[in-house]
């Protein structure tokens, strides 16, 4: 199968769905990588790895190395600038509209043939206007093609989430997937992304009130919803291979 993994950030593919598109690698079908942005608007490292001017060409070769670890086919960014995070830690999309955004996606899925595609949810996680930019530029591509297209959204909601704060609670997770067999290779892939380490790990860090390793951070289960499409392709592939963890809807 074709797989596209299309998100707004550098390390969002890894974060939010890494062992999900290993997984689909190990099981021998081509996982392609669609980033909008180089995450220029996102931390340097701390300490600083290299400078803002420096940074979308330090995050593509991080997502590049980070892609390799995951198994990925090929990898293209968007070229779109991602906005810095204002003073009050207001966060931006990377476009005022999306229909620029919506013709680079489907000259995207019609040159790879793409059959699946995984995106951000409907809340965009945690909101992040950029990563609403995203899902409504799927869903529209969606309401203006009649395609045989399977959509899932990733950090679908179900109550035992290893990551509530990620968690799309308006998307009801359909089933749960265990990629604890690709952890190793979903950890190198979050080590790739060396100057977001430190983000990574400040939420537990400040809940643990200790210094926490990125292992402890990186989730061995990731959910999901079918958002588009009628056949739940995935549900059954990974049930025929004893990966799902758990069947919700």
């Amino acid at each position: 199968m074709e797989i596209l993994a299309f998100f707004a950030h550098p390390d969002d593919e890894t974060i939010l769905a890494g062992g999900t598109l290993a997984l689909m690698s190990e099981l021998g079908h081509n996982v392609h990588y669609l980033i909008a942005t180089r995450g220029e608007g996102g931390e340097c490292g701390d300490p600083p790895l290299c400078t803002r001017p420096e940074l979308g060409k330090v995050r593509e070769k991080e997502t590049s190395a980070a892609v390799n670890a995951l198994g990925g086919k090929s990898l293209t960014f968007l070229n779109y600038i991602d906005p810095v995070v204002g003073p009050q830690n207001e966060l931006f999309s990377f476009v005022p509209e999306i229909s620029p955004v919506l013709a680079s996606l489907s000259q995207t899925i019609h040159q790879r043939n793409i059959e699946i595609l995984i995106s951000h949810g409907s809340n965009g996680e945690y909101g992040h206007p950029a990563h609403l930019t995203v899902y409504s530029t799927v869903k529209e591509f969606f309401r203006l093609n009649s395609l045989n297209l399977i959509w899932y959204t990733s950090q679908a909601y179900y109550s035992a989430s290893q990551k509530p704060h990620l968690a799309n609670k308006e998307d009801k997770a359909d089933w749960v997937l265990d990629v604890s067999s690709v952890f190793e290779r979903k950890l190198k892939a979050a080590q790739s992304h060396a100057t977001q380490h430190a983000l990574f790990v400040r939420r537990k860090k400040d809940e643990l009130k200790r210094e926490v390793k990125l292992e402890e951070v990186i989730a061995s289960e990731e959910s999901f919803r079918l958002a588009g499409g009628s056949q739940d392709i995935l549900r059954e592939v990974f049930s025929n291979k004893g990966y799902l963890k758990s069947i919700i809807n």
